[in-house]
């Protein structure tokens, strides 16, 4: 069960991906986790070239990479939310934007994270990460009061707009991983059933584990890799740290990240409170062997130190279970 440790590209699409490339084999990462912006993964070229997947797979080879998923996680924002904005136009392909009717954009998106699974199809990954959005995330503080059915509603368009979207995912042998995450249809533990049982369950729609986001929230994430072992398709490492000391707020103020009066943010790995040993064992005890994947996010740490730094201590913890009980000699029989 090795692991291999990737660095997620998201933070660093500023950056050509030879240059990327370049500083991840350097550190000693194993792969890539690809992010679809910036010139890392282009889905457009992928299904309209013939050799791009090819010539993509080479040059990570020619660092020694490789490359066991790819993410979407800004076009697939857009398939759900309400409402959309300027936010949107912000982060997603002109394409996509187009006139910027919420509709129109909404159905654009959808039909960019089935060719998402095609293009991962024709790369040869088996998992895209990715985010779903909600319609009713801006109920979530609870006023004006929220009818159960207007919720009901908005899992019941989650469901109608992404399963759609698996049905292609399927054809092709592809699996789609949610990161469960603020602003999400699944952004906690019960959020996360829900979300299930609103797509029927289907293997092709399973989570994508990021503990961080738990943290901030008082959540368990081992009891939550525990609960939800078996929908656990990919697994991305960052971290986040509390500072809830009477005047910082859990929900942040309106602060951007990195404002010491925010109640919280995010930290790289080994900074923060994520109790990563205790993953890992979990990890190990539920048979996860997908790949365990960097996403540097620190606003007071320079990412070309996180990123090598964070790789140093996670594979530190990337151990192997044992092949037998520690008491194994002690029988007799």
């Amino acid at each position: 069960m090795t692991r291999p440790i990737t660095l997620f590209t998201g933070q660093w699409a500023d950056l050509p991906l030879e240059v990327v490339a370049q500083k991840a084999a350097a550190w000693g990462y194993e792969g890539l986790e690809l992010a679809c912006w910036g010139d890392h993964f282009q889905v457009d070229r992928a299904l309209a070239e013939d050799d791009y997947c090819e010539k993509l797979r080479a040059k990570l080879a020619s660092y020694g990479l490789g490359c066991w998923t790819i993410s979407n996680h800004l076009v697939g924002q857009a398939v759900c939310d309400h409402p959309i904005d300027e936010r949107h136009r912000a982060i997603l392909p002109p394409r996509i934007w187009g006139d910027g009717q919420p509709e129109g954009v909404r159905q654009r998106a959808a039909e960019e994270m089935k060719d998402t699974a095609r293009a991962a199809a024709r790369f040869g990954v088996k998992t895209v990460v990715g985010f779903t959005g909600s319609s009713i995330w801006i109920t979530v503080a609870g006023f004006p009061p929220v009818p159960p059915e207007m919720i009901e509603a908005g899992y019941k368009d989650f469901a109608d707009r992404w399963g759609p979207i698996i049905d292609v995912f399927d054809e092709v042998g592809v699996r789609f991983a949610h990161e469960v995450h603020p602003s999400e249809i699944a952004y906690d533990y019960w959020t996360t059933r829900r979300t299930l049982d609103a797509i029927g369950n289907r293997p092709g729609f399973g989570l994508n584990f990021d503990p961080s986001h738990f943290i901030w929230q008082d959540l368990d994430p081992v009891a939550f890799l525990a609960d939800y072992s078996s929908r656990i398709y990919h697994v991305d490492c960052k971290e986040s740290v509390r500072h809830l000391d009477g005047r910082n707020g859990r929900l942040a103020s309106h602060l951007p990240f990195g404002d010491l009066r925010r109640g919280w943010d995010f930290v790289s790995v080994g900074h923060g409170e994520v109790p990563w040993e205790h993953v890992m064992r979990k990890l190990n005890e539920i048979g996860y062997d997908g790949p365990i994947s960097v996403e540097w996010e620190d606003s007071g740490m320079d990412r070309e130190l996180g990123a090598p730094e964070a790789l140093q201590y996670l594979r530190k913890l990337n151990f192997e279970p044992p092949s037998a009980k520690f008491d194994a000699a002690f029988s007799q029989g």
